[in-house]
């Protein structure tokens, strides 16, 4: 298996954990956030449903000038599961025209024309492509907690859902 096809294997796998906590997420609550400094609910599920793309498409690049991530909040429900479908889509076409050295490829990203980060492509997508959706899927998790909507499984039974019985 090459390097491009195990990080699609394993994006999409997530993907169907990730579908669930955006499918629980209440439009009306949309405007909500946990405090000042956090983004709203509907910031935070756009960025997470926005990421496989947005991440892969700057990966593409190299050099990279990282682009301003700009919050958008979705209208609905509708269009945050159909920007997670086209991202997802994005981010599989990407990376299934990848050659493993082209994915070890070194990779530059740079911000105002400084050099900011320079490892190797599938590093990289190791990191902010997957595990940085992850740690945005589980702050999501708790925006739900924080607003009692009943947390769905991930890896195995949460509080509110357990898939093994």
């Amino acid at each position: 298996m090459s390097l491009a096809a195990g990080i699609i294997q394993e994006l999409e796998q997530e993907a169907a954990a990730t579908r669930r906590v955006l499918e629980r997420i209440p439009a009306e609550h949309f405007d909500w956030k946990p405090h000042p400094k956090s983004r709203t609910l509907g910031q935070l599920a756009m960025h997470l449903a926005t990421n496989p793309g947005g991440v892969t498409s700057v990966a593409m690049q190299n050099p990279v000038d990282l682009p301003n991530i700009v919050d958008t909040t979705p209208a609905s429900t509708a269009e945050l599961m159909a920007a997670l479908d086209a991202s997802m889509a994005e981010a599989t076409t990407l990376l299934g025209g990848l050659s493993d050295a082209e994915i070890t490829a070194h990779w530059i990203a740079r911000a105002g024309g400084v050099e900011v980060l320079a490892m190797p492509r599938h590093v990289f997508l190791r990191a902010v492509l997957l595990n940085h959706w992850y740690h945005h899927r589980g702050q999501l998790t708790v925006y739900l907690r924080l607003l009692d909507v009943p947390v769905p499984s991930i890896y195995g039974p949460s509080a509110d859902e357990n898939p093994f019985i």
